[in-house]
């Protein structure tokens, strides 16, 4: 079969997921074009230092390193025989259906300047976005040296830089460890880990968090390294406010009782220039809301196959609900298997099928389990003062949201953006929508945009491009 008789399959996102997916339905005869934003594969899980920094031990801020040299060595493989066309540092901002022919066309930015329209042709797409940090607002969040705990570990991953030299990590989730860990081995001091998640809600889910015994070994690793470098980890705690003049100089923390809620008295206050904090992640689902793909709440809903429910569209990942690496290889593998069975008309294998599903189930299963245990805590919204600054794009205040949503009668985050411009600048809500909708008690709904991200009018306006080479 020449090249231009193969189906053509766009896979966006270079993470995990895209990553087995990639290589699954290469493998299987499926002339594949990875699209994706960074400028080397991986994904922010396994993120690496630019080339010109010259580490010599990337793999020191990995684990899962084989897994991550197996993947890029099949991309290697497939890339030489012309099965893989990985297209980097392309941002994509639209993915829509061709007029009459019933493929797809994946329309990105090419280069750091993103200010050329390249267009990929394809009769599938896998939709391998991955997700976002989530942070709750509170005063002083906006300080320099207020970063993203993932953003924290993306500077020493992909920069070999330090954020600063003393760090408190803080807010919730499985995300806290390895990040409080690599700026311990790093050379930080990491002055306290708060967590906010209560000890006790572990026992009711223990069989469930059981059935993944190297999970719970992994975990143990983390809590010794912390041990061992004297990070001082405080449960059922968090950050109510950040100070400083210019940038960050010291954070607030208060304990939480155990109905979630802070409880009066035992604030204490931790000198720091950096603060890493973060409340879990959710998904990225703007190309999937650009194709009409149908949302379970803000994951975006596939069947057994990994398919949504818009024809030659396929999702893996984070995007389909956030459940880390693992799940996302299995999915990955899934969907790849899939497009090729669909295009190809390559049955998978039976038992290479079942073994993938099973551990698609078990990750799932386990990161429910997780989801219940790292939980926000309750009644955060309430404590947030009327003059924080709750959409850092517009600088639109706790009190201008309430205002909207009691006075004004706003019942929907959308009426709540028309009436304070949250969510209005340049990341789209994509912030402030947790916390809007909170403050507002609606529920969180991604909304649906024609772009992912802004474009050039000169991109719009001119004849789409195709890729290079």
């Amino acid at each position: 079969m020449t090249t231009a008789e193969r189906p053509r399959l766009a896979v966006v996102g270079a993470g995990p997921a895209g990553l087995a997916g990639a290589l699954a339905a290469a493998a299987r005869g499926v002339q594949v074009t990875l699209v994706d934003a960074a400028d080397q594969a991986g994904g922010q899980f396994y993120r690496q230092p630019a080339p010109d920094l010259g580490a010599r031990r990337p793999q020191a801020l990995h684990h899962r390193w084989r897994a991550y040299e197996r993947l890029r060595d099949g991309l290697e493989r497939h890339r030489a025989a012309g099965l893989i066309t990985h297209l980097a540092d392309h941002h994509v901002w639209c993915v829509e259906r061709e007029p009459g022919s019933g493929g797809l066309s994946v329309h990105a930015l090419r280069g750091p300047a993103q200010e050329q329209g390249v267009t990929v042709r394809a009769d599938a797409v896998l939709l391998a976005t991955g997700g976002y940090e989530g942070v709750l607002p509170f005063p002083g969040w906006t300080l320099p040296g207020v970063v993203t705990a993932g953003g924290a570990q993306a500077m020493l991953k992909g920069g070999l830089a330090l954020p600063g030299r003393t760090a408190v990590v803080a807010g919730t989730g499985p995300l806290l460890l390895p990040v409080a860990t690599g700026l311990a081995a790093a050379g930080v001091r990491v002055a306290a880990l708060v967590e906010s998640a209560d000890p006790a809600s572990v026992p009711p889910r223990a069989r469930a968090l059981a059935a993944r015994p190297g999970k719970l070994a992994e975990g143990a690793g983390y809590a010794a390294r912390l041990l061992r470098h004297g990070v001082r980890v405080l449960p059922r705690h968090t950050v109510v406010e950040a100070y400083g003049t210019d940038r960050l100089e010291a954070v607030t923390l208060a304990p939480l009782g155990r109905d979630g809620r802070i409880r009066p008295g035992g604030t204490r206050r931790i000198a720091c220039d950096t603060l890493a904090v973060g409340h879990g992640m959710l998904p990225h689902t703007d190309l999937a809301g650009t194709l009409g793909c149908t949302l379970s709440g803000t994951d975006v809903r596939v069947d057994d196959e990994q398919r949504t429910d818009v024809p030659g569209v396929w999702a893996a990942g984070e995007t389909t609900g956030v459940g880390g690496a693992a799940l996302a290889l299995a999915e990955g593998h899934i969907a790849g298997r899939s497009v090729a069975a669909r295009l190809a008309g390559i049955a998978p294998d039976p038992r290479q099928w079942a073994v993938a599903a099973r551990a698609r189930a078990r990750e799932r299963a386990f990161f429910a389990a997780l989801d219940a245990v790292y939980a926000p805590p309750a009644g955060w919204a309430d404590a947030v003062p009327d003059d924080t600054v709750v959409c850092r794009c517009e600088e639109v205040t706790a009190g201008a949201v309430r205002t909207a949503a009691g006075p004004l009668g706003a019942s929907d985050p959308r009426t709540v953006k028309l009436l304070t411009r949250a969510g209005m600048g340049w990341c789209q809500g994509r912030v402030c929508a947790p916390a809007v909708a909170a403050l507002t008690g609606c529920p969180l709904v991604p909304g649906r945009r024609p772009f992912a991200r802004p474009v050039p009018l000169g991109v719009l306006a001119a004849p789409p491009e195709p890729p290079p080479g």
